[in-house]
């Protein structure tokens, strides 16, 4: 009897044991995921509060020029006071651009020119917050050429092939893209988009999308 007993529960202390390695294993990724993702984050906004401070002693923060920025590279910070929401975006929106900060979408607009601003982000890092967004928060676009202020005037769901919100516009805007629905598991079906128009829509001078 006692064989029997052992033999039966031998494969359910082997699945076990192996369910729990699989466990282990995401949570080990999650975490190294997690504290890449912190490093980058920390570091680009220590050097991204250098770089503005110094710009700004000598003078060149208002008038530093916007031009096309290359793949991966910094354009500012993004914030969402209300919802103590934060993060560093830089140009792209490839899988390694996502892994790590907020993208901006390359063929949109950007902070200070005129037109539709497209960044996106994942749906559980940067943007998990966005759930619970409300039309009438202010959202803070803050680069090297000044900070841009936007308030938030519709939250939208659409299909993933959707672009139509993407599209240029002759108004300042500021489009944020994230998957949806936010907790579930797998692809999702669908995209959450944040539409917010610039407070005192002023462009940069000589500035233009190339």
């Amino acid at each position: 009897m006692l064989r029997i007993i052992i033999a039966r529960e031998a494969p359910r202390t082997v699945a076990r044991g192996f369910l729990l390695g699989v466990a282990m294993v995401c949570l080990g990724l999650c975490g190294y995921d997690y504290i890449g993702r912190s490093l980058y984050q920390t570091s680009e906004s220590r050097e991204f509060d250098r770089t503005l401070a110094v710009a700004t002693a000598r003078g060149t923060a208002a008038v530093m020029p916007l031009q096309r920025p290359t793949p991966s590279a910094v354009i500012g910070r993004l914030t969402v006071p209300r919802l103590h929401l934060s993060g560093m975006v830089r140009e792209g929106v490839g899988a390694k651009t996502l892994k790590v900060a907020i993208g901006h979408i390359p063929s949109t607009a950007l902070p200070g020119q005129s037109g539709n601003i497209g960044v996106a982000g994942h749906r559980d890092t940067f943007f998990r917050g966005l759930k619970d967004l409300k039309t009438g928060d202010l959202i803070q676009f803050s680069t090297l050429s000044g900070d841009f202020q936007y308030v938030v005037d519709s939250l939208t769901i659409v299909a993933p092939d959707n672009a139509t919100s993407l599209a240029p516009t002759s108004e300042n805007v500021l489009t944020m893209v994230t998957c949806y629905p936010f907790y579930f598991v797998g692809d999702a079906p669908q995209r959450f988009v944040v539409r917010a128009r610039q407070l005192f829509p002023l462009t940069l001078a000589g500035v233009s999308v190339k």
